[in-house]
Order: structure tokens, then C-alpha cells, then sequence
């Protein structure tokens, strides 16, 4: 002990005596050590707006709004955000850090307890994302097994979350697909589900559906219908709604009304809301209660977790009720309008931040999509173009250059598809095009 102490002690006076001061005031930073913490930041390196190079970033500028965001050129999708200035001086101003495993985070806390107001529900428990929001409600809902999951055979949890339902909950999946191609009805729901003691089968414990899903708002009154059925059936429904700020915002229905017909929700911060990480369970309070077992379970209870919860709070007051989402609707919206008067036909409607091109309607190879986005200094892979906060009017129109040259293209070829670019597959997309 004393020779650790000799050796610390050694170490400070190494330091000039501001400087060994500001080494104690970081161990325990506060609102007031602002200035101190900026002070001793080192460039840090920070991805282009239009290439894969890299250039010296101050931290400072970044806080203070002086650096735009990487994600300005970036339609691959909504999580590409990077923290606004408020988002990382909600950081910095943390006065007490404390441990969330013993719920001790009052910063964490906070935001549990403005969630379940802005909510209606009893219970949150803070996940460190999207896909664990869901598992661990799924896990949580479900107890032993035989048993299946109706869902939609787009949703998240069906082919985005590498079979989790099925490694942690040992459950059959039993996807459906819509008949209206947009969103599944009461009837599919009835159809689907295993309402059966015949041991050949799996019952139906739960229904999980999605909102948005491809960026389709589900309708309110379909949404009521499911969730009466499966209260008279005894099984529960869960939401998957990491975009359904999105469909508030459009006008789709009152957030705690939608979240009031479900036994479970989970709301994502870092799609459409920006935050650097984290999505947020909503329910019951005994139902939270086995949420934070399971979430112990998969290493997601963390300790001083404020760094996370704290901007996604800001999050949720500056884009969410700053209303910041409706400006990303309205740019889909003139996309998906660019895109009608070059002759384009969509795969999905556009109902809020989502444009689902169908490039065959015009000849288009999709294999060309991120040939020539990269060319404009884009970044857009696929036939989905996804507007966040943080794209800039420049770039929606360097995005409407590219549509008018992939037409282009298709109408020189006499709208035949080139054999150097063949389609691809279902899941052959490349690393990182995983943004789902």
C-alpha cells in the first residue's frame, strides 16, 4: 500500500501543479471541470462527409457545433447518426456518476422515470440496444417451452436478431406475411396463431408486432383489433417500437394510447432519435423486474451507465419533442417524389422517413446504386433510402442527381440489366451494409 501511494505521489509531481490539480478533478468530474475535461482533449479522427478518409477533428469543435456530421451524405439508414453538441454536453454535465446494477444512476433513473410519464406505463428498464430490447422481452414473456411467436415475416426480430428467440427462448418463430403488403390484419393474426393442446404442436404464448416496419405506419384500429384477441386469448403482445417516434410524428396516433393495447415495448434512442446507443422496455412492473434479470443475463446491466442515458434524453426533448422528425418525413416525401417524375415506382408507400425504391420498375440494376452514389459522395447501398436528422439539403440534392443518372443508365441500356452487375441474393449484402 505505501509503495503505491510513493509511486502516485511520485507521478504527481511529475505534473505542473495545475495540471496534477485537473488529475484529481477528473476522477470525479463535475459541471464545473467543463473547461478542464475539453482542455486536455487530443484531436480525435473523425470519418469524411464524402470518403472513406479520415482528418483531425478538435473534440471541442464537435461539442460547440463547428464539425458537421459524417452522417450528413448518408442514406443508408437512421443509425448512422453521430451524438449532436447537446447530446455530448449532457455528458459533461453529469454531476454524479453512479451504479445502475444497484440502480443507483440517478441520471439513468431520470430518464426510466420521464420515459414511464411519457408513456403510461409503470416500469422501464434501460437496454444497451434495439435487439436486446426485444430478446429479453421476449424472454421475459415467455416461460417454458413448447411454445411460438406469431409475427411478421419482415420484422426485426424474425430476420435481424441472429435467431435470438430461438437460442434464448427456445421458440418456434411463425412468420407471416402481410396479404396487403403493408401491414398484418386481425385476420392473419387468427389464422397463424397455435390455439391448440395437440402435442404435435407449439402453443402460441406471444405476438410481436412492429411499428414502423419498412417505414409503414400499422393502423391504430388494427393494432386494437390484435391486441383485444390476444387479451381474449390469453397471449401476450409485444412491440417492437425502435421507429415509433417516427409514427407519432407523422400523425399515426397518440404515443401512450398506441404503447396502452401492448404488455410490452421497446423504444429505440440511436435510429431515428440520434442517441449514440440504447433502446428503452416498457411494462409491467413485475414484467421489468424479470427484464433486468434477463438483461443481467446477456452482460446488459452496466454500471455507470449515465454516459449513455444522458444523451439519450437529450434525444428524446430535441429530436423527438423538438420536432425534428417531421422535417425527415417531408424530405422522403420530396424523394419519393423525385423519384415518381423519373418514372420510379416504390416497393413500400413512403409514410415517414423511409423510400423504398423498386428499381426494376425503371430498368435500374441495384448493383449500381452505391457505383454511382459514391461518384456524387453519398453514401446509399441499397433500394432503401433512409432520411435522419443530420442529412443536409445538399445532399438530398446530390441524391436526386444520382436517381437521374441511374435512370439514365437504365434507359441507355434499353432498360436490360448489365451482366457485370448482377442482382444479388436475399442476405448477400455486404458487411456493412448490415443497418437494419
Amino acid at each position: 500500500m505505501l509503495k503505491t501511494i510513493l509511486s502516485r505521489t511520485h507521478l504527481l509531481r511529475t505534473f505542473e501543479p495545475k495540471t496534477a490539480s485537473s488529475f484529481y478533478k477528473l476522477q470525479n468530474p463535475t459541471r464545473t471541470t467543463r473547461g478542464v475535461c475539453l482542455g486536455f482533449q487530443q484531436n480525435i479522427r473523425m470519418a469524411s462527409n464524402s470518403s472513406d478518409t479520415q482528418k483531425d477533428v478538435k473534440f471541442e469543435d464537435i461539442v460547440e457545433g463547428k464539425v458537421q456530421s459524417p452522417a450528413a451524405y448518408d442514406f443508408r439508414s437512421d443509425t448512422v447518426t453521430t451524438p449532436t453538441p447537446s447530446m455530448l454536453q449532457s455528458i459533461l454535465n453529469i454531476s454524479i456518476h453512479g451504479d445502475d446494477v444497484f440502480s443507483e444512476d440517478t441520471t439513468t433513473n431520470d430518464l426510466e422515470s420521464f420515459i414511464m410519464s411519457l408513456t403510461g406505463k409503470p416500469a422501464a428498464c434501460f437496454v444497451m440496444s434495439g435487439t436486446m430490447g426485444n430478446q429479453v422481452s421476449i424472454r421475459s414473456h415467455l416461460t417454458q417451452p413448447p411454445h411460438s411467436i406469431v409475427m411478421d415475416s419482415r420484422c426485426h426480430v424474425f430476420n435481424y436478431e441472429a435467431g435470438g428467440a430461438a437460442i434464448l427462448s427456445q421458440a418456434q418463430m411463425i412468420p407471416v406475411k402481410p396479404a396487403n403488403g403493408e401491414h398484418l390484419t386481425l385476420e392473419e393474426v387468427k389464422d397463424s396463431i397455435i390455439d391448440s393442446d395437440d402435442i404435435h404442436y407449439a402453443p402460441t404464448r406471444l405476438i410481436c408486432l412492429e411499428n414502423t416496419i419498412n417505414g409503414i405506419i400499422m393502423p391504430l384500429e388494427e393494432i386494437k383489433k390484435i391486441s383485444a384477441f390476444a387479451k381474449e386469448k390469453g397471449i401476450k403482445l409485444h412491440l417492437d417500437g425502435a421507429r415509433l417516434w417516427n409514427v407519432v410524428a407523422a400523425g399515426g396516433g397518440d404515443l401512450k394510447e398506441i404503447i396502452s393495447y401492448f404488455d410490452s415495448v421497446s423504444l429505440c434512442f440511436s435510429k431515428g432519435l440520434g442517441a449514440p446507443m440504447g433502446s428503452i422496455v416498457i411494462g409491467e412492473k413485475e414484467f421489468i423486474g424479470r427484464v433486468r434479470h434477463f438483461r443481467k443475463v446477456l452482460g446488459g446491466a452496466t454500471r455507470q451507465i449515465g454516459i449513455a442515458t444522458a444523451p439519450a434524453r437529450t434525444a428524446i426533448d430535441e429530436i423527438f419533442l423538438g420536432g425534428k422528425l417531421t422535417r425527415t418525413h417531408e424530405l422522403a416525401k420530396r424523394l419519393e417524389n423525385s423519384w415518381a417524375k423519373l418514372g420510379g415506382k416504390l416497393k413500400f408507400p413512403c409514410h415517414t422517413n423511409m423510400v423504398w425504391l423498386d428499381p426494376a420498375s425503371v430498368g435500374v440494376n441495384e448493383r449500381e446504386i452505391p457505383i454511382e452514389a459514391k461518384k456524387a459522395g453519398l453514401k446509399w447501398d441499397i433500394e432503401r433510402i433512409v432520411v435522419h436528422h443530420q442529412i443536409c439539403d445538399d445532399a438530398i440534392e446530390k441524391l436526386e442527381g444520382v436517381l437521374e443518372k441511374l435512370v439514365e443508365n437504365a434507359k441507355a441500356r434499353d432498360g436490360t440489366q448489365s451482366q457485370e452487375l448482377p442482382r444479388m441474393a436475399r442476405y448477400s449484402r455486404r458487411v456493412d451494409q448490415d443497418l437494419a
